[in-house]
């Protein structure tokens, strides 16, 4: 009934982008800043241009890298999710182990993984893993944790078993609580993937800019930023999508 909300909403992301170009472009002009310094839209619009190739090149190998290690830490973190939300027990065991490990900067893994597997794209794949396996753990045990004792107690007395409150009640509860997880793993995926290229890795994006800036071809690294952004959003989106035609049910107050 509100077309003209609607599509101002859809509009909103576009003009948004738009905005943000348009002032960038306007203050690098505006107070002339050299571009080893900090490169305008233009100059970074036709480093995307000029060096297509291999930004397509090294886009393509941070895809395909964060991508299982993503896979790896939604596998990982779903059955550790499971786990730990069966019991509470397990879960006020554990949770402090889990924010402990979180709290440690993925960063300073790279060198162990280097050690362990040399330099390529494992490391990368295990750091993406180790920096986003987290939110999916904790939001999947979350969401079995915080289960209503009423309703476990009501299903006791039809005659479920424990593991079938978790399986049939337990997990499609959470899957909201999933999905979100989801969302925000993926990103931090891709922030793990270009933390590794850029220390332990002779491709990527990671490995471009950082080849980039240390020959002050500014232009080149913010394309490379603009990729990354790009690629992380439209992962982002994807998920956001797959939420709601999952979890529609969980979102009915939120339509219009």
């Amino acid at each position: 009934m509100n077309q003209p909300g609607k599509t101002a909403e859809r509009l909103a992301p576009w003009i948004a982008v738009v905005v943000l170009v348009v002032v960038w472009e306007a203050l690098v002009r505006l107070f002339d800043v050299p571009s080893f310094i900090f490169p305008s839209a233009m100059e970074t619009a036709q480093a995307l241009i000029t060096y297509a190739g291999p930004i397509g090149k090294h886009s393509w190998q941070t895809l395909w890298t964060t991508v299982i290690g993503f896979g790896l830490g939604v596998a990982v973190g779903l059955v550790l999710g499971f786990i730990v939300g069966s019991s509470r027990f397990l879960y006020n065991a554990c949770y402090p182990l889990l924010v402990g490990f979180n709290a440690i900067p993925k960063v300073a893994f790279v060198p162990i993984l280097v050690v362990w597997f040399g330099i390529g794209s494992v490391p990368a794949i295990l750091t993406a893993f180790l920096i986003c396996f987290f939110p999916i753990v904790v939001n999947v045990a979350t969401g079995l944790a915080t289960l209503e004792p009423e309703m476990e107690d009501v299903l006791r007395v039809l005659g479920a078993r424990r593991i079938d409150v978790l399986l049939k009640v337990g997990l499609p509860r959470s899957l909201p609580y999933f999905f979100a997880s989801l969302k925000v793993a993926i990103t931090l995926a891709f922030v793990g993937t270009v933390v590794s290229e850029t220390v332990a890795s002779n491709q990527g994006i990671g490995y471009l800019m950082m080849s980039a800036g240390s020959q002050m071809r500014m232009g080149l690294v913010f394309a490379g930023l603009i990729v990354i952004s790009a690629m992380a959003m439209v992962m982002y989106e994807l998920f956001a999508l797959l939420e709601k035609r999952m979890t529609g049910w969980a979102h009915r107050g939120q339509q219009r």
